[in-house]
C-alpha cells in the first residue's frame, strides 16, 4: 500500500483547489513530509489532506506552513 502512496503523492500535495494537480516543486518538497507524518488517512484525497494539513497548521514544518501563508508572524511594535 505504501508504494501507491508514492504514485499519489503528486496529488496529494495540491494546496488550491485551481493550482496545478500536481502541485508546485515547492509545495511538494516542502510539505511531503508533513501529508505523510498528519495526513497520511486521507491520501489521495487531495481536498481531504489540504483540510487536514490546515487543521494541523500548529503542528507542520515552517516551510510547508509558509506554503500556505502562515508562516511569517508579525511582530508588535
Amino acid at each position: 500500500m505504501r508504494h501507491s502512496l508514492w504514485i499519489a503523492l503528486p496529488l496529494v500535495l495540491s494546496l488550491s483547489a485551481t493550482a496545478a494537480a500536481q502541485g508546485t516543486p515547492e509545495q511538494q518538497a516542502a510539505c511531503k513530509g508533513d501529508a505523510f507524518r498528519l495526513c497520511d488517512d486521507y491520501i489521495p484525497d487531495v481536498a481531504a489532506v489540504e483540510q487536514c494539513l490546515r487543521a494541523h497548521m500548529a503542528e507542520l514544518s515552517r516551510a510547508c506552513r509558509a506554503e500556505f501563508g502562515g508562516g511569517k508572524r508579525r511582530r508588535a511594535k
